[in-house]
């Protein structure tokens, strides 16, 4: 493949429960830091999830900040700091080739919500509704912020890929790219679930909401004694170049998108389908020219959901075998589930194995689930290994949709 159809991660700027750069997140997941806590939410009150604590007026003023979402705030901090973290002349560069590609979940429950508990104070008269609210509320809101804020004239929208949004942004950004669509992507995936009592309502009465007596140890993925989803935040935006011209301007290069594969289960509303997954994952391998015994780490899905973690491990047992030497780790025991943002997040918080050949750990598991047996499934401390030259990422939503990406190596 030709450098101009090769695309690599050049910089990338993050923010997530227990960390808000890449420096900042990767010690914690190496330390074995939780960034899990209690938030207070309407109507229910005290509930467990992760909130980020990046400075929203580094790149903001008060009066957009205002005006715009919490999702817009947290793709404003990360599409910033990709920038400065790629080392860019980006003050020259030509902004109608920027495109801005950013996965999430779901936007617009959390001003609505917001304004009809407001309003509730006024006898619900929608005279005390925001006239803010309209803008607030279209899907393509936190893309749209991040052009109002850095002058961008490039095309920009958000994709709706429910938890698979992440990796589906950082797709969406190589595929344009490839295209010649764009000369530069800032792509990647945010959220600001948290900020919705709906969420949480509807995932307690599925079953499906983590609780335990110390918060930390409630995002509990392939522990027996999981009792479901952690509610997070989070974002992460990359910057993504053809190869040609990062190394024209010499750029650091954190790792260059290998392969990818998108597909849908068709079978069930919230219900996950192994077989679906096990295909995504080998036509991610077949994209990238490579078998499963070439890729060094899994970060998987694993929300910590009984059905959710079994049907990703009977899928991973499908693809690599039962004593395949892969190492497999999760992100979601550290910081919960981070949504729109997982996909991105998580995969970018792996990218440093590629120097440092350390896998992080999967915390929180005291009682394997059987069914979530690995040869090398990394619990509770990192690991150091031999070589670490591919990563493939796991992000899997509802509705069927799943996603893979694989990054590998960069070599000259």
């Amino acid at each position: 493949m030709n450098s101009e159809a090769r695309i690599v991660i050049t910089g990338a700027g993050l923010t997530s429960p227990n960390g808000d750069n890449l420096a900042e997140f990767r010690q914690n997941l190496l330390s074995g830091r939780s960034g899990v806590g209690k938030i207070d939410t309407h109507y229910m009150g005290e509930v467990i999830a992760g909130l980020c604590d990046f400075d929203p007026l580094k790149y903001q003023k008060k009066k957009a900040l205002r005006r715009g979402t919490r999702a817009g705030s947290i793709a404003i901090y990360c599409a910033n700091e990709a920038i400065i973290d790629s080392n860019l002349d980006f003050f020259s560069f030509d902004k109608s080739r920027i495109g801005i590609y950013l996965g999430i979940t779901e936007h617009g429950n959390v001003e609505t919500e917001n304004e009809i508990y407001n309003i509730k104070q006024y006898d619900y008269n929608v005279d005390f509704w925001s006239h803010h609210h309209n803008p607030r509320t279209v899907a393509n809101s936190p893309a749209g912020e991040v052009t109002l804020n850095l002058g961008i004239t490039g095309p920009h929208y958000t994709l709706g890929a429910a938890c698979a949004a992440g990796n589906i942004g950082l797709i969406h950004g190589l595929q344009m790219l490839r295209l010649k669509e764009v000369d530069l992507a800032l792509a990647g995936g945010v959220s600001e679930t948290p900020h919705t009592f709906g969420v949480f309502a509807a995932f307690k009465n599925e079953g499906a909401l983590a609780s335990h007596t110390e918060p930390e140890k409630a995002s509990r993925p392939f522990d027996k004694n999981r009792n479901g989803i952690v509610v997070s935040e989070g974002g992460c935006i990359c910057t993504l170049e053809r190869l040609h011209d990062a190394l024209e301007r010499d750029a650091k290069i954190y790792g260059e998108i290998a392969g990818y594969a998108i597909n849908s289960d068709a079978s069930d509303f919230i219900l996950p389908n192994p077989l679906r997954q096990m295909e995504c994952m080998n036509s991610a391998l077949k994209s990238a020219g490579i078998s499963a015994g070439d890729i060094d780490i899994i970060n998987t899905h694993a929300t910590a959901t009984v059905e959710g973690d079994k049907a990703e491990c009977k899928a991973i047992k499908e693809v690599f075998g039962d004593d395949s030497n892969v190492y497999i780790n999760n992100t979601k025991s550290f910081i919960g589930h981070t949504m729109g943002a997982a996909g991105a997040l998580e995969l970018m918080g792996n990218l440093p194995s590629f120097e440092d050949h350390i896998v992080h750990q999967t915390i929180n598991i005291d009682d394997l689930d059987p069914e979530c047996v690995f040869k090398n499934l990394i619990i509770n401390e990192p690991r150091k290994i031999d070589r670490v030259d591919n990563i493939l990422n796991n992000s899997f939503g509802m509705l069927g949709i799943n996603s893979v990406v694989i990054v590998k190596k960069y070599r000259e």
